[in-house]
């Protein structure tokens, strides 16, 4: 049987969240494809959001951006790391060729490194684009900072442009540099509330409000920290690998819930704008508080898709990094309701595509 090989970007869980969707409705839709995921996100990660039966393998065929924090890209990492990658793109690309010969691959998703989709181009086996953003447009915006962005900007958009399809999610850019694409709609689902059991393991007051700080990583000082850790009207919580390891915060462990199941069981999100997390507030009818992010063209459309679908409200970077968060909670709570309503079942349709393109 033909299998499908999906490559997942390692810049962010957001790409591994909307992955894993599609993927377990892949599987739900055919319990019996073989599936096989090249990614670099984290083991744990993946096992907590994938049903059984998906074989992951490590690989890493983009960069994506090299983060300071949750919140600071660092852009001369990010170009000096992805120089060195594209030094070995036909390498690569040839050991791709190779694995999808002898994997007996049908269809190739990507979200969204171009050197899988190269591969799957040469060896002409169909291949899929499934993403709101291409990275040649996110580091567009680079090339005026250092006109080396834009030998990367072109590799991605040769790729981009013979590719197949395109599966463009929602809160995109235009993206019209592939030939032909497909709009799905929200591809996250509501968690199961588990306020009980994360109380009874952390010691949290379930009748106060919670809040879930929802950032990878976030360099506060250690007075921002405390000064966060007496706000005594809240309990307030952060998912591993974030971890202060102060009284007065709940460091979260994926084991205990997963990432879906605790959006379900708190009442305020603190975070940058991401399509992760953006869809996981919608998904869960959560109140999102969103704060700067530089360097990034993503920023606006997700802002956007904030104001449109979601309970709101801002809190400076300048807030944040000094740990005063009360204002802006006092702002989403009295936030009025969304505007509008998105339609749902986007990884179901992308399921449905991408099982019908397998050769």
């Amino acid at each position: 049987m033909k299998k499908i090989v999906y490559y997942i970007t390692a810049h962010g869980y957001g790409h591994g969240a909307r992955s894993c969707d599609i993927l377990n409705a892949i599987r739900t839709a055919n319990p019996n494809v073989p599936i096989i995921v090249k990614t670099d996100l984290p083991a744990d990660f993946m096992a907590g959001r994938l049903l059984p039966n998906i074989e992951v393998r490590p690989g890493a065929f983009d960069l994506g951006l090299i983060q300071k924090d949750s919140i600071h890209v660092d852009l001369e990492a990010s170009l000096e790391t992805i120089t060195k990658l594209y030094e070995r793109e036909r390498e690569l690309i040839d050991q791709e060729k190779q694995f999808m010969a002898a994997e007996n691959i049908g269809v190739v998703v990507a979200d969204i490194p171009a050197i899988p989709l190269a591969a799957a181009q040469e060896l002409e086996i169909p291949n899929i684009g499934c993403s709101n953003f291409g990275w040649n447009w996110i580091y567009s915006e680079f090339v005026e900072h250092d006109s080396r962005w834009q030998f990367f900007v072109d590799k991605f958009t040769e790729v981009y442009r013979k590719t197949d399809l395109l599966l463009r999610q929602p809160f995109s850019e235009s993206m019209d540099v592939f030939p032909t694409m497909i709009d799905l709609p929200l591809l996250a689902k509501p968690g199961t509330e588990r306020r009980k059991r994360i109380a009874e393991a952390t010691g949290a007051d379930p009748d106060k409000p919670w809040v879930l700080l929802s950032f990878t990583t976030l360099d506060l000082d250690t007075r921002a920290i405390e000064k966060i850790s007496h706000i005594i009207m809240y309990e307030i919580f952060t998912v591993e690998p974030l971890n202060w390891q102060v009284q007065g915060i709940h460091s979260l462990s994926r084991n205990l819930a997963s990432f879906t199941d605790i959006m379900a069981s708190v009442d305020y999100v603190i975070t940058k704008p991401g399509f992760g997390i953006v869809s996981e507030c919608i998904a869960n009818n959560k109140p999102i508080i969103y704060s700067d992010r530089k360097n990034f063209l993503e920023y606006p459309v997700l802002v956007d898709a904030i104001e449109q679908y979601c309970r709101n409200a801002f809190i400076p970077n300048a807030e944040l990094y000094a740990g005063d968060l009360e204002r802006a909670l006092t702002d989403a709570k009295n936030a009025p309701r969304p505007k509008q309503e998105i339609p749902r079942g986007g990884a179901e349709k992308a399921a449905k595509i991408i099982l019908q393109f397998r050769k």
